[in-house]
């Protein structure tokens, strides 16, 4: 359990949006000239079996409160799990005493009063049913995919195990301007890890997961052990190719890290910086012309639950909002925080992330990539000769630079047909021309997690092998 498991009976039952209220009323008192508090806490369980066995169960709950206080242009934050009296009194004490110390700094401090806000409409992010079911029946489940996974093939002989994991969680954030905003949240999510084997004793892993805001919208344990073990199987007998340069197509398992890398070099904190190769590149064309990229941290799922990325308001109490950064191809806007967009001479753009501690950061919402027309099968049919990626290892992306090789693994492509395995390759090329080089989109966008992107097709790359 953690810390807070261990506090008293009395802090259990605290109002958490009058704690951080009054948190932040303290601070003024002692001297700070603005102030925001946030406070977190949640439940959370997590199975893990092998071979049919329990290896790990934890069942936790945790709570914590997080101050940032200014003094003029200087700031400081700190954070505890201590919700004692003494405990807040610590908090405060020492964040004033850090911003005494700290360096001043001009673009710091809360958004303007008049840009705070959330959005009223019921967002679905909360469900009871993660809760409903008993542990027994959490594990089984776990089990149940795991079993599944080992029986849809006789070269399943070993496992790297199932999961099912649960969690709710409430935020709360408040601050000396006026904002004052909760919301509470909840995850259920089911896995299986199976290991195949060929004739010669080689071995593949694969696996295969679901996730959701409600246990209703999990995939069936038996549905995803057999796809996990699907995916295992089709990497038996994975060999190295040579090296050339053929067109790739980035399954969508993993084409949702191009569209990462995006955001990431779009971000407030990459750009001020000069560390991305985006900078000065607003109302320039960056992609090809059939490629529009959506933040959005307001959408609802197509069975009406919100999505991953889903909240009312951003890390600093702006409310939250749909933003299109790349549309056919042109660069519209980068994605801000308030400290950001002060150094840019920008607005926020709604995209603060925060912690218990620290400043704010910049985070997405749901982001995607607006899907084609083409189907896989369609995309892969126009290939004579090329590789489809399927995992990617390794983190080669340069940000400044957009030079980019990552270790990959999939399967060859020959006269539109999936072929064989392959594995031990490096693909490479630079982020700038890839997104320039995407002649086709798929149109099976899937949201699996707060970032998603269809089938992909990229021309121009470079596969280093044997």
């Amino acid at each position: 359990m953690s810390e807070v498991a261990a506090t008293s009976q009395s802090n259990s039952k605290l109002d958490l949006k009058s704690l951080a209220a009054e948190v932040v009323d303290r601070a003024i008192k002692a001297g700070a000239t603005d102030a925001e508090a946030i406070v977190s806490e949640g439940d959370e369980f997590s199975v893990s079996v092998r071979m049919g066995e329990v290896e790990t169960l934890q069942e936790s709950g945790s709570r914590g409160l997080g101050l940032r206080v200014f003094r003029g242009q200087r700031s400081a934050s700190a954070s505890t799990s201590d919700l004692t009296p003494d405990g807040i009194a610590q908090l405060v004490s020492g964040a004033m005493a850090l911003a005494q110390v700290t360096e001043e700094d001009s673009f710091a401090g809360l958004p303007d009063p008049a840009d705070f806000g959330q959005l009223q409409d019921d967002l679905h992010l909360y469900y009871e049913d993660v809760y409903s079911l008993p542990a027994a029946e959490r594990i089984d489940r776990a089990k149940r995919a795991e079993a599944a996974a080992l029986a849809a093939d006789p070269r399943i002989t070993n496992s790297q195990g199932g999961s099912f994991d649960a969690a709710t969680g409430r935020r709360v954030l408040a601050n000396s301007r006026g904002f004052l905003g909760q919301y509470r949240s909840s995850y259920c999510g089911l896995s299986a890890v199976p290991l195949a084997m060929d004739e010669k004793g080689s071995m593949q892993r694969d696996s295969w997961s679901s996730s959701a805001r409600r246990i209703a919208d999990l995939e069936s344990p038996e549905s995803i052990g057999k796809e996990a073990a699907r995916r295992a199987l089709r990497h038996l007998g994975a060999r190295r190719v040579p090296t050339q340069q053929v067109p790739i197509v980035f399954s969508q398992d993993v084409s949702r890290s191009l569209i990462g890398h995006l955001f990431e070099a779009a971000s407030g904190d990459s750009i001020w910086r000069s560390a991305s190769f985006l900078v000065g590149q607003l109302g320039e064309s960056i992609a090809a012309a059939n490629l529009t990229v959506i933040d959005d941290h307001t959408m609802l799922l197509p069975n009406g639950v919100g999505g991953y990325g889903t909240s009312p308001f951003d890390g600093e109490g702006l409310p939250t909002r749909r933003t299109v950064v790349v549309e056919n191809g042109i660069l519209q806007t980068y994605l801000l925080n308030t400290y950001t967009a002060r150094k840019l001479n920008m607005r926020s753009t709604g995209n603060a992330t925060r912690g218990l501690a620290g400043s704010p950061g910049i985070g997405a919402g749901n982001l995607y990539l607006v899907p084609g027309s083409q189907t896989p099968e369609e995309i892969l049919a126009d290939i004579p000769s090329g590789l489809y990626v399927t995992s990617l290892m390794g983190f080669g992306a340069n940000m400044v630079t957009g030079d980019y090789s990552r270790g990959a693994s999939g399967l060859w492509i020959e006269n539109g047909e999936l072929t064989y395995a392959v594995e031990e390759i490096t693909i490479a090329g630079n982020l700038r021309e890839m997104f320039r080089n995407i002649t086709a989109i798929g149109n099976d966008l899937v949201f699996r997690s707060s970032v998603a992107a269809p089938t992909l097709r990229v021309d121009g790359m470079a596969i280093a092998g044997a």
